[in-house]
């Protein structure tokens, strides 16, 4: 979100200086036309940087014109963070994560601020996708890698970008307090400290702005959003993304102080400088707070108006946010992959070196197979969570079916096979299915037939037997008591168990795992999340 600007490049290319120092040491004609190459190859790089928060699609074409003529692995790696900078502001996670793992697939090409910046960023969009375990991963990662930092300006650039960072770890779950708190703790040093980065000072006033809205002092949220406009404006900072953020902060302290004329005159002015980033992310928040300020001021025509468009961008972020999750899971399953074979490798080589040693390096590495899998299991029950509760692959199974020939001929009369039917319909509207004697025998003996007619009509129209049928209205029954009741989601697995009919525990566990393909624990901390994070917006 936040990138070096103009003052990393003097740290971020000393490959370039490099080589010309060696052109003019060496006095070869055909190397000084080298040297012009790599000159010009860094104006373009320099001109796409300063593009990314204004222009961000003109810095896409000359990035993706940089990346066709690199000529070292450490360009490449250069090149490839900053095409994911573009698509991030773009708010492409999915491009923005495949360059980004391809920008440290090997760290050595990375300088000092890159090897921060490309952690900390993974770790922004992935929190974005809420994938906060791995987030927290690549946030450590980074942390770690500032500690090895001995130049005193790449190391305020580190401390400066990581304690930015976690100051948004606590706004982006709602922390408000924590956030506040977290920041005012770092203190005047620390500000003047990241004064020295301009774009990332821009960010700071954000965060500070927003922490103190979320605690409902809006006065001060508006003085640091205000100061941020200020900033924009005095000197020749170019960032209309920052702008954007800036005035939807100021729309929101007005709309809280009912000037929802103000409030629209700012969040049009956001609309018009988000349109250049084509960020559906910002169309989905811009739209929302316009379309509220003119339900607030009763006008129906921009409200429909509005709502429409927000309805349709917040299709759309579904859609994006469902591809980026997935190719966040494969980049992060790759990553794991990848390092598990450079440390099975080098357990090998301290295999064959000290044989001393088998016991111990077979142990760790079992250690750090059984690790992976592990965290790979919980990747794909997040995907499993995502499929079931965003693309409602948990259907009402008991929608009517379309009655098809069979070739096997029943001997129930039509008019009795069209009654149990019904029967079965009203029953599926009950809750009687949730009883824990239910079964095949008692619902014959209330609809008044005999088990073998019952069986045979669940046969044939659910193509199930009779105790998966109960199974799959009780299960359908609880994740909806799940879904729209608050209660149920703090109350024990056993009290689940037995409010959907199921005589034990460990029977309720196993045939919701087997139904929905993840344990009743898992969904319901999934389940929590997303509610979380529905109620937020």
């Amino acid at each position: 979100m936040y990138n070096k600007g103009k003052e990393q490049m003097k740290y971020s290319n000393v490959q370039f200086y490099y080589v010309m120092l060696l052109i003019f040491t060496l006095g070869l004609p055909y190397h000084s036309i080298v040297a012009q190459t790599m000159s010009k190859q860094e104006l373009l790089f320099r001109e796409s940087e300063e593009l990314i928060y204004s222009k961000p699609n003109e810095a896409l074409k000359v990035g993706l014109h940089l990346l066709k003529r690199v000529t070292s692995s450490k360009e490449k790696a250069k090149v490839n963070f900053l095409l994911a900078r573009i698509y991030e502001v773009k708010g492409d996670y999915n491009n923005a994560l495949t360059y980004l793992f391809e920008a440290d697939r090997n760290p050595f090409d990375l300088d000092n601020r890159d090897m921060i910046e490309v952690p900390v960023t993974k770790s922004i969009i992935l929190r974005a996708l809420y994938f906060d375990d791995q987030s927290k991963k690549y946030f450590d990662v980074a942390e770690k890698q500032a500690l090895k930092i001995s130049d005193r300006n790449d190391k305020a650039y580190a401390k400066s970008l990581l304690t930015l960072d976690k100051s948004l770890m606590y706004l982006d779950r709602e922390k408000y307090e924590e956030a506040a708190q977290f920041i005012e703790k770092q203190g005047a040093s620390f500000e003047n400290t990241i004064r020295e980065f301009p774009t990332m000072y821009l960010w700071f006033m954000i965060t500070k702005g927003r922490a103190y809205c979320g605690l409902n002092d809006y006065e001060k949220g508006r003085f640091y959003f205000e100061k941020v406009l200020d900033l924009l404006k005095k000197t020749s900072i170019k960032n209309d993304y920052a702008e954007v953020y800036a005035l939807s902060g100021i729309a929101s302290v007005y709309f809280h102080q009912k000037d929802h004329q103000k409030a629209l005159k700012a969040l049009l002015s956001a609309g018009q400088k988000a349109q250049p980033f084509e960020n559906v992310y910002l169309t989905e928040s811009i739209n929302k707070q316009i379309a509220i300020n003119y339900l607030a001021l009763n006008d129906k025509t921009n409200y429909k108006f509005y709502n429409t468009n927000f309805l349709k961008a917040n299709a759309e972020v579904e859609t994006i946010e469902q591809e980026s999750v997935n190719t966040a899971f494969n980049l992060i399953t790759q990553d794991y992959e990848n390092i598990y074979k450079v440390k099975k490798q080098w357990y090998s080589t301290v295999f064959y070196i000290a044989l001393g040693l088998t016991f111990v390096v077979i142990l760790v590495c079992g250690l750090f197979w059984f690790k992976f899998q592990w965290k790979k299991k919980r990747l794909k029950e997040i995907i499993n969570y995502l499929e079931i509760t965003r693309n409602n692959l948990i259907i009402r199974f008991t929608e009517k079916k379309e009655v098809k020939e069979v070739s096997k001929k029943s001997n129930i009369p039509l008019e009795t096979e069209q009654a149990l039917l019904n029967k079965l319909k009203r029953f599926e509207s009950s809750t009687k299915f949730t009883n824990n004697d239910m079964s095949l025998a008692v619902l014959a003996g209330q609809f008044e037939t005999n088990t073998k007619y019952l069986s045979e009509i669940i046969n044939k129209h659910y193509d199930v037997n009779f105790n998966t049928y109960i199974n799959k209205l009780r299960i359908n029954y609880i994740v909806e008591k799940l879904k729209s009741d608050p209660n149920f989601r703090n109350y024990k697995i056993s009290y689940l168990a037995e409010n959907s009919g199921f005589s034990s525990h460990s029977s309720f566990a196993t045939v919701f795992k087997s139904i929905t393909g993840i344990a009743p624990i898992t969904f319901i901390e999934l389940l929590k999340s997303e509610m979380e994070v529905s109620n937020s917006q």
